[in-house]
């Protein structure tokens, strides 16, 4: 099981043009209770975003539009990308949220980090479980009972001799993968070479 952007987006998007005045903006951030506004144009293709911060940032950020304030391009995702990926890419960018965008552009969506987090409240025991059975014995073909996976608040310590430095680091790049897992330690005793 692995949750796709499209099963946790909000589809209901508080959005703007690009000549949007600081006004406009401020006004839809706080009767909306949200953090960000993505910037759209005339097709509804994602071209920017506003965030607080940009409208906090700006000395003369009254007289500004939406085109002025906006960080552009925006880092956007897609419908069917997993969230594991987008909780990565959102720690890599320091984003709150992301624009979710279609295969030409066009919003669809937003997903933002309380949406990313809720994927990650899974308990310890079924992720160790998920890894041990369709990780490394249905996906790796290899005896489980051969490593120690141990799962503490979605860090995830792998331990034991996989054979093979390839094995060992498929076996961790798989599980990074798996939904509720935060980080992966690598703790593979390998051969020498």
């Amino acid at each position: 099981m692995h949750t796709r952007v499209k099963d946790i987006m909000t589809t209901h998007v508080v959005a703007v043009r690009s000549d949007a005045s600081y006004r406009e903006m401020v006004t839809l951030l706080r009767e909306h209770r949200v953090s960000g506004l993505p910037v759209v144009d005339a097709e509804g293709t994602v071209v920017g975003v506003v965030s607080e911060t940009d409208l906090l940032t700006k000395r003369t950020a009254a007289r500004c539009t939406a085109a002025d304030l906006m960080t552009c391009p925006a880092v956007t995702t897609s419908p069917d990308e997993l969230v594991s990926s987008v909780a990565r890419l959102m720690s890599r960018h320091k984003l709150r949220r992301v624009p979710v965008a279609d295969r030409q552009g066009h919003l669809v969506g937003i997903v933002c980090r309380s949406d990313v987090l809720s994927v990650f409240s899974r308990p310890d025991e079924d992720i160790r479980r998920e890894i041990t059975q369709d990780v490394i014995q249905d996906g790796f073909f290899t005896d489980p009972a051969r490593f120690t996976v141990t799962i503490k608040d979605g860090i995830v310590t792998l331990e034991g001799a996989p054979g093979s430095v390839v094995l060992g680091r498929n076996i961790a790049d798989q599980v990074r993968h798996v939904e509720g897992v935060v980080a992966v330690r690598d703790r593979f005793t390998y051969p020498r070479t």
